[in-house]
């Protein structure tokens, strides 16, 4: 659109100079012209005045000639041959031979002025767009070469709405290259804290099966003989037996280690492929209607082992029926982890809260503990994948609230955590009903 308005201004104002130069040439062709007609009529009646005077000797011949101009009136339909002049054969280039190379001449002059003219409108306008294409160009060889480049905006014509299409693609390109290059970045931090989580299971295993393999009967140790030595017959009869139950203790121990690191790769293994799922785009949320009191007991039952085990209770209030749409099953997963890490973080004895309400815009969900608090520099990165904070448990591997706020941001929500002013970590999440 901007195109064709801009070719109909080119095109009018051709147009008027044009039409400016032929009016102004056909106007100076009349002024030049009637000019000249009228000095051959008083030459040729001049002439007929002089010729009768002389020749015929009639001394009114001027006054006569003067009374029949007078009374002359011109008319444009008269035939041509009742003209006098054409029937005796006198043309019109006999009386103008003088005057008519000079009309030519200007009416060629405001031709070529006309067209100096538009030449010189088409010229300016080629060079405009030229300019126009050349910045554009040389913006993009910038771009393509790593270097800042900027297209100044000269105003609306025919190139600004390619000019802003470029700017936007460019744009979008810049920022795939930086997501294409955090996500490089995080492939490799991701792949390290990968190894250094695997790694400390893992020696940890190699250790205990380096120990039982010490323990084994027959087997005597390098370090700690004085608790294991080899029966004598000079030893007490317990002895040996002592030592046996010594063995089984220790096997049992490093069992019970061995166990608990197992289970903690495995934990990592079910969080690494969940993630991996859900960067691949392939965890399909349900939207189904849940209510948020029922959504929060099942999440707290389902911890319930723990929390015994730590001295902490749940409050849970129902507040009355608030539904959402969400995939029940993995909210609950993520609800879990927030009530988790406030479990770890709240001393024997205390209680982790609960509440939630809804508005019109969104439904909130506040978990909150009475424990210590986030450290002030740990707040920025607390959803980070392998982030581990200050204050974090042990045995943590840091995937459970990066994989929480996931699973909450995909359904529509968001996820933040914040130190309330009387103590003590509170998570909230926001579903948002539009």
């Amino acid at each position: 659109m901007i195109s064709r308005k801009n070719i109909a201004i080119l095109a009018g104002f051709v147009l008027s100079i044009s039409l400016l130069s032929a009016s102004v040439t056909a106007a100076l062709l009349q002024d030049y012209y009637g000019h000249a007609y009228t000095q051959v009529l008083g030459q040729v009646c001049q002439s007929v005045i002089e010729h009768v005077e002389n020749t015929v000797g009639y001394p009114s011949a001027r006054q006569m000639v003067l009374s029949v101009l007078k009374e002359f009136r011109y008319d444009p339909h008269l035939p041509a041959q009742q003209n006098i002049l054409f029937a005796y054969g006198y043309r019109q280039a006999g009386f103008l031979q003088a005057v008519e190379g000079r009309g030519w001449l200007m009416a060629l002059t405001g031709a070529a002025a006309g067209g100096i003219l538009f030449l010189a409108t088409a010229f300016l306008w080629h060079r405009k767009e030229t300019v126009r294409i050349e910045a554009m160009t040389d913006y993009l060889e910038k771009v393509n070469t790593g270097r800042d480049g900027v297209l100044v905006q000269t105003g609306e014509d025919a190139f600004s709405k390619l000019q802003d299409e470029i700017y936007k693609t460019v744009t979008a390109l810049h920022q795939a290259r930086n997501a294409a290059l955090r996500t490089k970045e995080n492939y490799a931090e991701n792949l390290y804290n990968i190894a250094h989580q695997l790694k400390t299971p893992i020696t940890s295993i190699s250790l205990s099966l380096q120990l039982l393999q010490e323990d084994r009967p027959g087997h005597t140790r390098m370090q700690g003989q004085d608790r294991h030595k080899a029966a004598s017959p000079d030893s007490p009869a317990g002895s040996t037996h002592e030592d046996k139950q010594d063995r089984q203790r220790d096997t049992a121990h490093h069992i019970s280690r061995i166990m608990g690191q197992l289970s903690g790769l495995t934990r990592l293994e079910e969080a690494l492929l969940l993630l991996a799922r859900i960067d691949a785009g392939t965890l399909t949320l349900e939207r189904k209607e849940v209510d948020v009191f029922t959504l929060l007991v099942m999440s707290a039952e389902n911890l319930q082992e723990f929390f015994w085990s730590q001295n902490i209770s749940v409050e849970i209030p129902e507040a009355g029926e608030k539904i959402i749409l969400v995939d029940k099953d993995w909210t609950m997963e993520a609800v879990m982890n927030l009530l988790k890490n406030c479990m770890e973080h709240t001393p024997s004895g205390g209680t982790v809260h609960c509440t939630y309400e809804q508005n019109p815009l969104y439904t909130l969900i506040q978990i909150r503990d009475n424990g210590p608090g986030f450290a002030r520099e740990d707040i920025p990165r607390l959803f980070e994948r392998f982030y581990r904070g200050k204050n974090a448990a042990d045995g943590g591997i840091g995937i459970g609230l990066a994989l929480s706020r996931e699973i909450i941001e995909r359904q529509n929500g968001t996820l933040l955590a914040r130190n309330l002013p009387e103590g003590g970590a509170c998570f909230e999440i926001r579903f948002y009903c539009h």
